[in-house]
Protein backbone atom coordinates (compact mmCIF):
# COMPACT_ATOMS: atom_id res chain seq x y z
CA UNK A 1 0.00 0.00 0.00
CA UNK A 2 2.80 2.40 0.93
CA UNK A 3 4.51 1.61 -2.38
CA UNK A 4 1.33 2.46 -4.30
CA UNK A 5 0.99 5.79 -2.49
CA UNK A 6 4.64 6.59 -3.17
CA UNK A 7 4.29 5.77 -6.86
CA UNK A 8 1.14 7.87 -7.09
CA UNK A 9 2.94 10.81 -5.46
CA UNK A 10 5.86 10.49 -7.87
CA UNK A 11 3.57 10.38 -10.90
CA UNK A 12 1.60 13.40 -9.70
CA UNK A 13 4.81 15.35 -9.25
CA UNK A 14 5.99 14.43 -12.76
CA UNK A 15 2.62 15.48 -14.18
CA UNK A 16 2.98 18.86 -12.52
CA UNK A 17 6.46 19.31 -13.94
CA UNK A 18 5.24 18.28 -17.38
CA UNK A 19 2.72 21.12 -17.31
CA UNK A 20 5.62 23.60 -17.33
CA UNK A 21 6.72 22.52 -20.81
CA UNK A 22 5.53 23.97 -24.13
CA UNK A 23 7.65 22.30 -26.82
CA UNK A 24 7.50 23.30 -30.46
CA UNK A 25 5.12 21.59 -32.85
CA UNK A 26 5.42 22.15 -36.56
CA UNK A 27 2.28 22.51 -38.63
CA UNK A 28 4.03 21.02 -41.65
CA UNK A 29 5.79 17.95 -40.33
CA UNK A 30 6.23 14.24 -40.86
CA UNK A 31 3.90 11.68 -39.32
CA UNK A 32 6.91 10.32 -37.43
CA UNK A 33 7.45 13.66 -35.70
CA UNK A 34 3.74 14.10 -35.01
CA UNK A 35 3.76 10.73 -33.25
CA UNK A 36 6.75 11.87 -31.18
CA UNK A 37 4.71 14.88 -30.05
CA UNK A 38 1.83 12.58 -29.15
CA UNK A 39 4.26 10.57 -27.04
CA UNK A 40 5.26 13.72 -25.14
CA UNK A 41 1.58 14.44 -24.49
CA UNK A 42 0.80 10.92 -23.28
CA UNK A 43 3.99 10.06 -21.43
CA UNK A 44 5.48 13.38 -20.28
CA UNK A 45 2.16 15.16 -19.57
CA UNK A 46 3.27 18.39 -21.25
CA UNK A 47 1.10 21.39 -20.50
CA UNK A 48 1.15 23.13 -23.85
CA UNK A 49 2.43 23.31 -27.40
CA UNK A 50 3.90 26.26 -29.29
CA UNK A 51 3.14 26.11 -33.00
CA UNK A 52 5.56 27.01 -35.76
CA UNK A 53 5.03 26.85 -39.50
CA UNK A 54 7.66 24.21 -40.23
CA UNK A 55 11.08 23.04 -39.17
CA UNK A 56 12.46 24.93 -42.13
CA UNK A 57 11.27 28.23 -40.67
CA UNK A 58 11.78 27.56 -36.97
CA UNK A 59 14.01 29.95 -35.08
CA UNK A 60 17.67 28.90 -34.79
CA UNK A 61 17.00 25.57 -36.47
CA UNK A 62 19.38 26.30 -39.32
CA UNK A 63 21.38 23.09 -39.41
CA UNK A 64 18.28 20.89 -39.39
CA UNK A 65 16.51 22.32 -42.42
CA UNK A 66 16.34 19.17 -44.47
CA UNK A 67 12.73 18.03 -44.76
CA UNK A 68 10.95 18.98 -47.96
CA UNK A 69 7.26 18.97 -47.14
CA UNK A 70 4.17 20.35 -48.79
CA UNK A 71 3.31 23.68 -47.20
CA UNK A 72 -0.21 23.98 -48.53
CA UNK A 73 -3.39 24.30 -46.46
CA UNK A 74 -1.48 25.45 -43.38
CA UNK A 75 -4.53 26.65 -41.45
CA UNK A 76 -6.45 23.45 -42.11
CA UNK A 77 -3.46 21.39 -40.97
CA UNK A 78 -3.20 23.51 -37.81
CA UNK A 79 -6.85 22.86 -36.98
CA UNK A 80 -6.42 19.11 -37.47
CA UNK A 81 -3.32 19.01 -35.28
CA UNK A 82 -5.01 21.00 -32.52
CA UNK A 83 -7.91 18.56 -32.47
CA UNK A 84 -5.61 15.55 -32.68
CA UNK A 85 -3.31 16.67 -29.88
CA UNK A 86 -6.08 17.92 -27.60
CA UNK A 87 -8.03 14.69 -27.95
CA UNK A 88 -5.30 12.56 -26.37
CA UNK A 89 -4.38 14.91 -23.52
CA UNK A 90 -5.87 14.27 -20.08
CA UNK A 91 -5.31 17.91 -19.12
CA UNK A 92 -6.30 20.53 -21.71
CA UNK A 93 -3.28 21.68 -23.69
CA UNK A 94 -2.44 25.39 -23.86
CA UNK A 95 -1.78 26.20 -27.53
CA UNK A 96 0.47 29.19 -28.21
CA UNK A 97 2.02 30.89 -31.21
CA UNK A 98 4.07 33.94 -32.20
CA UNK A 99 1.56 36.14 -34.00
CA UNK A 100 2.96 39.63 -33.50
CA UNK A 101 1.27 40.93 -36.65
CA UNK A 102 -1.42 38.29 -36.82
CA UNK A 103 -1.67 34.64 -37.78
CA UNK A 104 0.11 35.52 -41.02
CA UNK A 105 3.39 35.54 -39.09
CA UNK A 106 3.16 31.74 -39.10
CA UNK A 107 0.29 30.85 -41.44
CA UNK A 108 -0.18 31.76 -45.10
CA UNK A 109 -3.51 33.03 -46.38
CA UNK A 110 -4.56 34.38 -43.00
CA UNK A 111 -5.06 38.01 -41.97
CA UNK A 112 -1.90 40.08 -41.71
CA UNK A 113 -1.87 43.33 -39.78
CA UNK A 114 0.83 46.00 -39.94
CA UNK A 115 4.18 45.46 -38.30
CA UNK A 116 4.72 47.18 -34.96
CA UNK A 117 7.03 49.72 -36.64
CA UNK A 118 4.13 50.68 -38.93
CA UNK A 119 1.71 51.14 -36.06
CA UNK A 120 4.42 53.07 -34.25
CA UNK A 121 4.38 55.64 -37.05
CA UNK A 122 0.86 56.64 -35.99
CA UNK A 123 0.34 59.43 -33.50
CA UNK A 124 -0.35 58.47 -29.90
CA UNK A 125 -3.86 59.79 -30.42
CA UNK A 126 -4.49 56.59 -32.37
CA UNK A 127 -3.84 54.28 -29.45
CA UNK A 128 -7.40 52.96 -29.78
CA UNK A 129 -6.51 51.65 -33.24
CA UNK A 130 -3.65 49.68 -31.69
CA UNK A 131 -6.14 48.22 -29.20
CA UNK A 132 -8.44 47.32 -32.08
CA UNK A 133 -5.55 45.68 -33.92
CA UNK A 134 -4.81 43.55 -30.87
CA UNK A 135 -8.48 42.68 -30.51
CA UNK A 136 -8.75 41.56 -34.13
CA UNK A 137 -5.56 39.50 -33.88
CA UNK A 138 -6.94 37.91 -30.73
CA UNK A 139 -10.24 37.05 -32.42
CA UNK A 140 -8.43 35.47 -35.36
CA UNK A 141 -6.33 33.34 -33.01
CA UNK A 142 -9.17 32.31 -30.74
CA UNK A 143 -11.39 31.07 -33.54
CA UNK A 144 -8.40 29.15 -34.91
CA UNK A 145 -7.89 27.25 -31.66
CA UNK A 146 -4.94 29.26 -30.30
CA UNK A 147 -5.12 30.30 -26.64
CA UNK A 148 -1.97 32.37 -26.17
CA UNK A 149 -0.10 34.87 -28.33
CA UNK A 150 3.54 35.53 -27.49
CA UNK A 151 3.09 39.24 -28.19
CA UNK A 152 3.38 42.20 -27.97
CA UNK A 153 7.03 43.11 -28.32
CA UNK A 154 7.68 45.73 -25.64
CA UNK A 155 11.28 46.37 -26.66
CA UNK A 156 12.38 49.92 -27.48
CA UNK A 157 14.24 49.94 -30.79
CA UNK A 158 17.10 52.25 -29.86
CA UNK A 159 19.85 50.50 -31.85
CA UNK A 160 19.50 50.84 -35.66
CA UNK A 161 21.88 47.87 -36.07
CA UNK A 162 19.59 45.57 -34.11
CA UNK A 163 19.33 42.38 -36.19
CA UNK A 164 16.32 40.84 -34.49
CA UNK A 165 13.94 43.55 -33.18
CA UNK A 166 13.73 46.45 -35.66
CA UNK A 167 10.36 46.27 -37.41
CA UNK A 168 8.95 44.25 -34.47
CA UNK A 169 9.15 47.26 -32.13
CA UNK A 170 6.74 50.19 -31.89
CA UNK A 171 9.74 52.51 -32.10
CA UNK A 172 12.38 54.32 -30.10
CA UNK A 173 10.15 56.53 -27.93
CA UNK A 174 9.67 54.82 -24.59
CA UNK A 175 6.29 56.41 -23.89
CA UNK A 176 4.82 55.45 -27.25
CA UNK A 177 6.21 51.92 -26.99
CA UNK A 178 4.75 51.62 -23.51
CA UNK A 179 1.32 52.98 -24.47
CA UNK A 180 1.05 50.97 -27.67
CA UNK A 181 2.27 47.75 -26.03
CA UNK A 182 -0.36 47.91 -23.30
CA UNK A 183 -3.04 48.77 -25.86
CA UNK A 184 -2.07 45.77 -28.01
CA UNK A 185 -1.94 43.53 -24.93
CA UNK A 186 -5.34 44.66 -23.66
CA UNK A 187 -6.86 44.33 -27.12
CA UNK A 188 -5.77 40.71 -27.36
CA UNK A 189 -6.87 39.78 -23.85
CA UNK A 190 -10.23 41.48 -24.48
CA UNK A 191 -10.69 39.02 -27.34
CA UNK A 192 -10.36 36.15 -24.88
CA UNK A 193 -6.80 34.98 -25.44
CA UNK A 194 -3.64 35.29 -23.37
CA UNK A 195 -0.91 37.78 -24.28
CA UNK A 196 2.71 38.14 -23.23
CA UNK A 197 5.15 41.06 -23.03
CA UNK A 198 8.59 40.30 -24.48
CA UNK A 199 11.66 40.32 -24.35
CA UNK A 200 12.43 41.26 -20.72
CA UNK A 201 14.56 43.13 -19.66
CA UNK A 202 14.57 44.74 -23.13
CA UNK A 203 16.10 43.56 -26.40
CA UNK A 204 16.09 46.88 -28.26
CA UNK A 205 19.62 48.18 -27.75
CA UNK A 206 21.50 45.10 -28.97
CA UNK A 207 23.41 44.31 -32.14
CA UNK A 208 23.61 40.52 -31.78
CA UNK A 209 20.84 38.12 -32.84
CA UNK A 210 20.00 36.03 -29.78
CA UNK A 211 18.93 33.20 -32.07
CA UNK A 212 22.64 32.85 -32.82
CA UNK A 213 24.66 34.46 -30.01
CA UNK A 214 24.36 36.27 -26.69
CA UNK A 215 23.59 40.01 -26.82
CA UNK A 216 24.89 42.07 -23.91
CA UNK A 217 23.37 45.34 -22.67
CA UNK A 218 26.19 47.26 -21.04
CA UNK A 219 24.14 49.83 -19.14
CA UNK A 220 23.85 50.51 -15.45
CA UNK A 221 20.69 49.71 -13.53
CA UNK A 222 19.42 53.29 -13.55
CA UNK A 223 19.78 53.50 -17.32
CA UNK A 224 17.98 50.20 -17.79
CA UNK A 225 15.09 51.31 -15.58
CA UNK A 226 14.73 54.58 -17.49
CA UNK A 227 15.10 53.01 -20.94
CA UNK A 228 14.82 49.25 -21.71
CA UNK A 229 12.72 48.38 -18.68
CA UNK A 230 10.32 51.31 -18.87
CA UNK A 231 7.55 49.63 -20.95
CA UNK A 232 7.77 46.50 -18.78
CA UNK A 233 7.50 48.51 -15.56
CA UNK A 234 4.50 50.37 -16.93
CA UNK A 235 2.94 47.10 -18.05
CA UNK A 236 3.40 45.54 -14.62
CA UNK A 237 1.80 48.61 -13.03
CA UNK A 238 -1.17 48.19 -15.37
CA UNK A 239 -1.69 44.54 -14.57
CA UNK A 240 -0.06 42.45 -17.29
CA UNK A 241 0.13 38.84 -16.16
CA UNK A 242 2.72 37.29 -18.48
CA UNK A 243 6.27 38.23 -19.44
CA UNK A 244 8.75 36.41 -21.68
CA UNK A 245 12.38 36.73 -20.64
CA UNK A 246 14.91 37.09 -23.43
CA UNK A 247 18.25 35.44 -24.02
CA UNK A 248 20.32 38.56 -23.42
CA UNK A 249 22.75 39.55 -20.73
CA UNK A 250 22.24 42.58 -18.49
CA UNK A 251 25.23 42.45 -16.11
CA UNK A 252 23.89 45.37 -14.06
CA UNK A 253 20.95 43.18 -13.02
CA UNK A 254 22.89 39.95 -12.47
CA UNK A 255 25.78 40.93 -10.19
CA UNK A 256 28.03 41.63 -13.14
CA UNK A 257 27.58 38.22 -14.73
CA UNK A 258 27.36 37.87 -18.51
CA UNK A 259 24.60 35.31 -18.27
CA UNK A 260 21.38 35.16 -20.32
CA UNK A 261 18.52 36.77 -18.41
CA UNK A 262 16.41 33.72 -19.23
CA UNK A 263 18.52 31.54 -16.92
CA UNK A 264 19.51 34.19 -14.38
CA UNK A 265 17.98 33.71 -10.93
CA UNK A 266 19.16 37.19 -9.99
CA UNK A 267 17.20 38.75 -12.86
CA UNK A 268 14.01 36.65 -12.83
CA UNK A 269 13.49 35.74 -9.18
CA UNK A 270 15.50 38.50 -7.55
CA UNK A 271 14.71 41.48 -9.76
CA UNK A 272 11.52 40.75 -11.73
CA UNK A 273 9.59 38.85 -9.08
CA UNK A 274 10.90 40.22 -5.78
CA UNK A 275 12.09 43.75 -6.52
CA UNK A 276 9.49 44.64 -9.16
CA UNK A 277 6.77 42.57 -7.52
CA UNK A 278 5.64 40.73 -10.66
CA UNK A 279 3.20 37.98 -9.67
CA UNK A 280 2.29 36.68 -13.10
CA UNK A 281 3.64 33.94 -15.34
CA UNK A 282 7.23 34.10 -16.57
CA UNK A 283 7.97 32.39 -19.89
CA UNK A 284 11.40 31.55 -21.22
CA UNK A 285 12.23 32.59 -24.75
CA UNK A 286 12.71 29.59 -27.05
CA UNK A 287 15.22 27.25 -25.43
CA UNK A 288 16.51 26.05 -28.80
CA UNK A 289 18.09 29.45 -29.50
CA UNK A 290 21.86 29.32 -29.79
CA UNK A 291 22.52 31.91 -27.09
CA UNK A 292 21.47 29.31 -24.49
CA UNK A 293 21.17 25.92 -26.21
CA UNK A 294 24.93 25.61 -26.69
CA UNK A 295 25.74 26.36 -23.06
CA UNK A 296 25.00 22.94 -21.58
CA UNK A 297 26.25 19.62 -22.89
CA UNK A 298 24.01 17.49 -20.68
CA UNK A 299 20.41 17.23 -21.98
CA UNK A 300 17.95 18.61 -19.45
CA UNK A 301 20.41 20.90 -17.68
CA UNK A 302 19.26 23.98 -19.63
CA UNK A 303 15.64 23.26 -18.72
CA UNK A 304 16.59 22.94 -15.07
CA UNK A 305 18.58 26.17 -15.10
CA UNK A 306 15.66 27.99 -16.75
CA UNK A 307 13.19 26.69 -14.19
CA UNK A 308 15.54 27.30 -11.28
CA UNK A 309 15.97 30.89 -12.45
CA UNK A 310 12.23 31.44 -12.09
CA UNK A 311 10.56 30.62 -15.42
CA UNK A 312 7.11 29.06 -15.11
CA UNK A 313 6.73 27.98 -18.75
CA UNK A 314 9.66 26.48 -20.67
CA UNK A 315 9.17 27.26 -24.34
CA UNK A 316 10.63 25.21 -27.21
CA UNK A 317 12.55 22.74 -25.07
CA UNK A 318 14.28 20.14 -27.22
CA UNK A 319 14.93 17.85 -24.24
CA UNK A 320 11.56 17.55 -22.54
CA UNK A 321 11.98 14.12 -20.94
CA UNK A 322 15.47 14.90 -19.66
CA UNK A 323 14.35 18.34 -18.49
CA UNK A 324 11.48 16.87 -16.49
CA UNK A 325 13.84 14.35 -14.90
CA UNK A 326 16.39 17.03 -14.02
CA UNK A 327 13.75 19.31 -12.46
CA UNK A 328 12.31 16.33 -10.57
CA UNK A 329 15.74 15.58 -9.12
CA UNK A 330 16.77 19.13 -8.26
CA UNK A 331 13.75 21.41 -7.86
CA UNK A 332 12.05 22.61 -4.72
CA UNK A 333 8.52 21.17 -4.45
CA UNK A 334 7.12 24.55 -3.47
CA UNK A 335 8.40 26.18 -6.67
CA UNK A 336 6.97 23.34 -8.77
CA UNK A 337 3.58 23.74 -7.09
CA UNK A 338 3.58 27.52 -7.53
CA UNK A 339 4.37 27.35 -11.25
CA UNK A 340 1.87 24.52 -11.74
CA UNK A 341 -0.89 26.52 -10.03
CA UNK A 342 -0.16 29.58 -12.17
CA UNK A 343 -0.48 27.53 -15.35
CA UNK A 344 -3.69 25.82 -14.23
CA UNK A 345 -5.19 29.18 -13.26
CA UNK A 346 -4.29 30.54 -16.70
CA UNK A 347 -5.99 27.59 -18.37
CA UNK A 348 -9.06 28.14 -16.21
CA UNK A 349 -9.07 31.86 -17.01
CA UNK A 350 -8.90 31.18 -20.75
CA UNK A 351 -11.72 28.66 -20.53
CA UNK A 352 -9.75 25.59 -21.53
CA UNK A 353 -11.58 23.31 -19.11
CA UNK A 354 -14.96 24.31 -20.54
CA UNK A 355 -13.89 24.21 -24.16
CA UNK A 356 -14.79 21.14 -26.18
CA UNK A 357 -13.41 22.60 -29.37
CA UNK A 358 -12.92 25.87 -31.19
CA UNK A 359 -15.36 27.20 -33.77
CA UNK A 360 -13.66 28.46 -36.90
CA UNK A 361 -16.06 30.65 -38.87
CA UNK A 362 -13.68 31.94 -41.51
CA UNK A 363 -12.15 35.38 -41.92
CA UNK A 364 -14.12 38.44 -43.01
CA UNK A 365 -11.66 39.64 -45.63
CA UNK A 366 -13.66 42.72 -46.62
CA UNK A 367 -13.64 44.01 -43.05
CA UNK A 368 -9.99 43.08 -42.69
CA UNK A 369 -8.95 45.03 -45.80
CA UNK A 370 -11.08 47.99 -44.74
CA UNK A 371 -9.41 48.04 -41.34
CA UNK A 372 -5.94 47.84 -42.87
CA UNK A 373 -6.88 50.76 -45.11
CA UNK A 374 -8.01 52.74 -42.07
CA UNK A 375 -4.68 52.06 -40.39
CA UNK A 376 -2.72 53.03 -43.52
CA UNK A 377 -4.27 56.49 -43.53
CA UNK A 378 -2.77 57.03 -40.09
CA UNK A 379 0.74 55.60 -40.49
CA UNK A 380 1.79 56.56 -44.03
CA UNK A 381 4.39 59.25 -43.36
CA UNK A 382 6.52 61.88 -45.04
CA UNK A 383 10.11 61.19 -43.98
CA UNK A 384 11.62 64.25 -45.68
CA UNK A 385 10.29 66.91 -48.01
CA UNK A 386 12.04 69.78 -49.75
CA UNK A 387 9.77 69.88 -52.78
CA UNK A 388 7.27 72.52 -53.80
CA UNK A 389 3.86 72.18 -52.17
CA UNK A 390 2.59 70.01 -55.01
CA UNK A 391 5.61 67.71 -55.21
CA UNK A 392 6.26 66.07 -58.57
CA UNK A 393 4.00 67.40 -61.28
CA UNK A 394 2.77 64.64 -63.56
CA UNK A 395 3.24 66.21 -66.96
CA UNK A 396 1.08 63.85 -68.99
CA UNK A 397 1.29 65.90 -72.17
CA UNK A 398 5.06 66.29 -72.40
CA UNK A 399 5.87 62.96 -70.73
CA UNK A 400 8.63 64.43 -68.57
CA UNK A 401 7.99 62.13 -65.59
CA UNK A 402 8.87 58.44 -65.30
CA UNK A 403 7.54 55.91 -62.83
CA UNK A 404 10.10 53.35 -61.67
CA UNK A 405 9.17 50.29 -59.62
CA UNK A 406 11.99 48.43 -57.87
CA UNK A 407 11.59 44.79 -56.82
CA UNK A 408 7.97 44.56 -57.93
CA UNK A 409 6.32 44.56 -61.34
CA UNK A 410 5.60 47.98 -62.82
CA UNK A 411 1.90 47.17 -63.17
CA UNK A 412 1.36 47.42 -59.43
CA UNK A 413 -1.63 48.90 -57.56
CA UNK A 414 0.39 52.00 -56.60
CA UNK A 415 1.16 52.99 -60.19
CA UNK A 416 -2.30 51.98 -61.39
CA UNK A 417 -3.80 54.27 -58.78
CA UNK A 418 -1.63 57.16 -59.95
CA UNK A 419 -2.01 56.51 -63.66
CA UNK A 420 -5.14 54.43 -64.32
CA UNK A 421 -4.99 55.08 -68.07
CA UNK A 422 -1.31 54.11 -68.38
CA UNK A 423 -0.29 57.43 -69.93
CA UNK A 424 2.99 57.78 -68.03
CA UNK A 425 6.14 55.81 -68.98
CA UNK A 426 6.82 53.06 -66.48
CA UNK A 427 9.88 50.94 -65.79
CA UNK A 428 10.38 47.91 -63.59
CA UNK A 429 13.61 46.72 -61.99
CA UNK A 430 13.56 43.22 -60.56
CA UNK A 431 16.00 41.37 -58.33
CA UNK A 432 19.41 40.78 -59.97
CA UNK A 433 18.26 42.51 -63.15
CA UNK A 434 20.55 44.79 -65.11
CA UNK A 435 18.66 47.99 -65.81
CA UNK A 436 19.79 50.55 -68.36
CA UNK A 437 19.49 53.74 -66.37
CA UNK A 438 20.15 55.71 -69.57
CA UNK A 439 16.48 55.12 -70.33
CA UNK A 440 15.72 57.77 -67.71
CA UNK A 441 17.99 60.43 -69.24
CA UNK A 442 15.23 62.35 -71.02
CA UNK A 443 12.96 62.65 -67.99
CA UNK A 444 12.98 65.65 -65.69
CA UNK A 445 11.46 63.88 -62.71
CA UNK A 446 11.24 60.31 -61.47
CA UNK A 447 8.84 58.75 -59.01
CA UNK A 448 10.42 55.65 -57.49
CA UNK A 449 8.43 52.96 -55.72
CA UNK A 450 10.85 50.84 -53.72
CA UNK A 451 9.40 47.57 -52.45
CA UNK A 452 11.90 46.55 -49.77
CA UNK A 453 12.54 42.79 -50.10
CA UNK A 454 12.93 42.06 -46.39
CA UNK A 455 11.92 43.60 -43.08
CA UNK A 456 15.05 42.18 -41.49
CA UNK A 457 18.42 43.96 -41.78
CA UNK A 458 20.38 40.87 -42.81
CA UNK A 459 22.04 41.48 -46.20
CA UNK A 460 20.90 45.11 -46.18
CA UNK A 461 17.19 44.22 -46.07
CA UNK A 462 17.65 42.34 -49.33
CA UNK A 463 18.67 45.50 -51.18
CA UNK A 464 21.42 45.27 -53.79
CA UNK A 465 23.86 48.03 -52.85
CA UNK A 466 25.07 48.50 -56.43
CA UNK A 467 21.52 49.13 -57.55
CA UNK A 468 20.88 51.46 -54.62
CA UNK A 469 23.97 53.46 -55.59
CA UNK A 470 22.56 53.98 -59.07
CA UNK A 471 19.19 54.92 -57.61
CA UNK A 472 20.92 57.54 -55.49
CA UNK A 473 22.74 58.89 -58.54
CA UNK A 474 19.44 59.61 -60.33
CA UNK A 475 18.77 62.35 -57.80
CA UNK A 476 21.94 64.24 -58.77
CA UNK A 477 20.33 65.80 -61.84
CA UNK A 478 16.62 65.00 -61.58
CA UNK A 479 13.73 65.68 -59.29
CA UNK A 480 13.16 62.41 -57.45
CA UNK A 481 10.44 61.29 -55.09
CA UNK A 482 10.80 58.00 -53.27
CA UNK A 483 7.85 56.00 -51.98
CA UNK A 484 9.06 53.30 -49.66
CA UNK A 485 6.95 50.17 -49.25
CA UNK A 486 8.84 48.61 -46.36
CA UNK A 487 10.84 49.55 -43.30
CA UNK A 488 12.44 53.01 -43.18
CA UNK A 489 15.37 51.40 -41.36
CA UNK A 490 16.72 50.50 -44.81
CA UNK A 491 17.22 54.14 -45.81
CA UNK A 492 20.79 54.07 -44.52
CA UNK A 493 21.59 51.75 -47.42
CA UNK A 494 20.52 54.30 -50.05
CA UNK A 495 23.09 57.03 -50.87
CA UNK A 496 22.34 60.67 -51.72
CA UNK A 497 19.09 60.75 -49.75
CA UNK A 498 19.58 64.45 -49.11
CA UNK A 499 19.15 65.04 -52.86
CA UNK A 500 15.71 63.43 -52.95
CA UNK A 501 12.94 65.99 -53.14
CA UNK A 502 10.60 63.88 -51.09
CA UNK A 503 10.63 60.56 -49.25
CA UNK A 504 7.38 58.96 -48.17
CA UNK A 505 7.18 55.75 -46.16
CA UNK A 506 4.15 53.49 -46.60
CA UNK A 507 5.74 50.74 -44.45
CA UNK A 508 3.82 47.78 -45.91
CA UNK A 509 3.16 46.58 -49.45
CA UNK A 510 -0.43 45.34 -48.99
CA UNK A 511 -2.63 46.17 -51.96
CA UNK A 512 -4.78 48.49 -49.83
CA UNK A 513 -1.61 50.27 -48.70
CA UNK A 514 -0.47 50.82 -52.28
CA UNK A 515 -3.89 52.17 -53.24
CA UNK A 516 -3.87 54.53 -50.27
CA UNK A 517 -0.31 55.62 -51.11
CA UNK A 518 -1.41 56.49 -54.64
CA UNK A 519 -4.12 58.71 -53.21
CA UNK A 520 -1.59 60.23 -50.83
CA UNK A 521 0.62 61.10 -53.81
CA UNK A 522 -2.20 62.53 -55.93
CA UNK A 523 -3.33 64.75 -53.09
CA UNK A 524 0.21 66.09 -52.79
CA UNK A 525 0.43 65.40 -49.08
Amino acid sequence: MKSQITNHTVVEKLKKIGQLFSPAAFIHDTEENILKMESLIRNQFIGGITFFHSRYSAAANFEKRQEKLSVENTLEKLHLLIQRYQKISNTPLLFSIDAEFGLAMRIENSPQYPYAISLGAMSENNVELVFETGFRIGKDLKQSGIHLNFAPVADINTNPKNPVIGYRSFGKDRNKVSNFAIAMYQGMTSAGIGACYKHFPGHGDTDVDSHLGLPVINKNKSQLINEELYPFLEGINKGIDMIMVGHLAAPALSNGQHIPASISKEIITGFLKKELGFKGIVVSDALNMKSVSNMFAEPGMLEWEAFNAGNDILCFSENVKEGIHMIDQKADKKQIDESFQKIMQLKEKLGLHNQESFHFQGFDWDKHHAFNQQLTKEYISVISDKSSPSGIHLDLENRKTALVSIYKEKDNPFFKGIDPKSLIPKFGINQNQEFEFEKLDDFESVLIALFVPSAKPVNHFGLELGLMKKVGEISENKKVELYLFGTPLCLNDIPNLSNFHKIVCAYQDFEVVQIEAAQFFLEGK
